[in-house]
């Protein structure tokens, strides 16, 4: 693994001596560590609630709460159990070591302190707690993968046989009407099939890096006029209005086909969750350098506990549609990954019962490193 990976890490260094703070401190900032201080346990309990530490640099002699209780404490929280704890102290006998390692700590730095040492320390720690966080990211995509093929990919071959085996076993007793409401009810299986095996394809190649994004200049109204073209016929069929305020000449330096998707998916999500006769938006705007697009619709809204959760690779949401429309919450996670690597932003707001808005930024111009 890069350094650079662990450069900006935020690290608490807790000594209620100020020089042993000032020591340490000066030698990781060089390193351009990102440095918290406190001068006693509950003052680094209390910061642990407030900020990600990627590691604590804790001394174990301190008076009141000694730095074994605050490395009990920060291990029994759920919220800091992950975070690496390297002991600060002068303290060298086999049992405070092995003590130590008991509760928790993964790590020992003996006072005064040597730079080369506390660097090597500190740097092979933070590397292992990325490498850590990186496998159970990939744990957490191969279990979703695998979920949805297990799941949700047999969803629709389900319909597709049971519909199409009752149509052929059937075909010359069902009269016209029945045998198109069959025909029809296959077709929608077998689309929702294709788009999510699309989904999974586009995420595959993300998540094995064989996806390259290659930004260009291009015109923004050309790709919402495109889409809004090709879900025309679906937002007909419920009586929604599709309305475009993006301009012709709306420029914006980003992947064309990566752009594709993030507004094809939203503008599908928000047919999906709109009522018969309401109405889907795209809007833009230029923010600075940056142009802002928003997609609105009068749908159902979300709930503001399932917010959060809508773009987590982690937390599996899924909500079927105003007519009963099937998904798998993959999409808004593509829309992130795509909006993420050309530079942009996304988020929502949203009223349950109300609508919502899906609101991601593009740069305006190529961006220099």
């Amino acid at each position: 693994m890069n350094n650079d990976d662990t450069k900006e890490s935020k690290i608490l260094i807790v000594d209620d001596v100020p020089k042993n703070i000032q020591l340490a401190g000066s030698i990781l900032q060089r390193q351009d560590y990102n440095i918290f201080f406190a001068n006693n346990g509950e003052t680094a309990l209390n910061l642990a609630q407030t900020n990600a530490f990627d590691l604590i640099l804790l001394d174990i002699m301190m008076p009141g709460m000694d730095g074994f209780e605050v490395c009990e404490q920060l291990k029994k929280d759920p919220n800091t159990r992950e975070i690496p704890v390297i002991f600060l102290t002068a303290k060298t006998d086999t049992e405070s070591t092995i003590k130590g390692f008991d509760i928790g700590a993964v790590d020992y730095v003996t006072k005064p302190f040597n730079e080369k040492e506390l660097l090597a320390r500190v740097r092979t720690h933070l590397e292992l707690r990325a490498a850590r966080e990186s496998l159970r990211e990939a744990n957490v995509t191969k279990d979703k993968f695998f979920s949805i093929i297990a799941h949700d990919m047999k969803n629709p071959f389900n319909a597709l046989l049971g519909l199409s085996k009752l149509l052929l076993n059937n075909f010359d007793v069902f009269d016209e009407d029945k045998k198109k409401y069959f025909i029809q009810n296959i077709y929608q299986s077998s689309d929702q099939g294709y788009k999510l095996l699309e989904n999974l394809l586009d995420w595959s190649r993300m998540q094995t890096g064989k996806m390259v994004c290659q930004p260009a200049l291009i015109d923004l109204y050309t790709y919402v006029f495109e889409t809004m073209t090709l879900l025309k016929a679906g937002a007909a069929n419920k009586k929604i209005t599709l309305h475009s305020e993006v301009g012709e000449g709306t420029a914006i330096y980003a992947d064309p086909n990566m752009v594709t998707m993030v507004i094809r998916n939203l503008v599908s999500n928000a047919i999906k969750f709109t009522e018969e006769g309401g109405e889907v938006r795209i809007v833009s705007e230029t923010d600075g350098d940056y142009v802002q697009v928003t997609v609105s619709d009068t749908g159902l809204g979300i709930k503001e506990k399932n917010v959060e959760k809508l773009f987590r690779i982690d937390a599996h949401h899924s909500t079927l549609g105003t007519a009963q429309e099937a998904g798998t919450g993959l999409g808004l996670i593509l829309c992130r990954e795509f909006v993420l690597r050309n530079g942009g932003k996304i988020w929502v707001e949203s009223e349950f019962g109300k609508g919502s808005k899906f609101i991601f930024t593009l740069p305006e111009i190529e961006r220099k490193e």
